[in-house]
């Protein structure tokens, strides 16, 4: 996974903030020209970060996902875990542990 900093940030945020939206809006809420945002939400889309909603394939709404809100939460990490996307996926799992203990036993 890899997110562009503070633009795919400022995506989910407006989305947090505003809920579901479309590409002119967040374009607006986030000071990013459209066509960057058009071309953004699908790769987030792709990670699992935001979904396309709507009646119509085409609608073109996008709403932020639990593990978008969970790459918020974590957002402060991205730079300093090599796995940024195990992390938002399982913070409570092994890859989250300080002690590297396996098992969550520390020694």
């Amino acid at each position: 996974m890899r997110l562009r900093q503070p633009t795919d940030f400022r995506i989910l945020e407006a989305l947090e903030e505003h809920g579901r939206n479309v590409a002119s809006n967040l374009a607006t809420h986030t000071e990013k020209s459209r066509k960057n945002i058009n071309t953004r939400l699908p790769v987030l889309e792709d990670y699992g970060l935001v979904r396309k909603i709507g009646p119509a394939d085409r609608s073109g709404l996008y709403e932020i996902t639990s593990l978008g809100k969970s790459a918020l939460v974590y957002r402060d990490q991205y730079d300093a875990v090599d796995d940024f996307e195990s992390l938002i996926r399982d913070p409570n799992g092994a890859f989250a542990r300080s002690d590297g203990d396996e098992d969550g036993e520390t020694n």
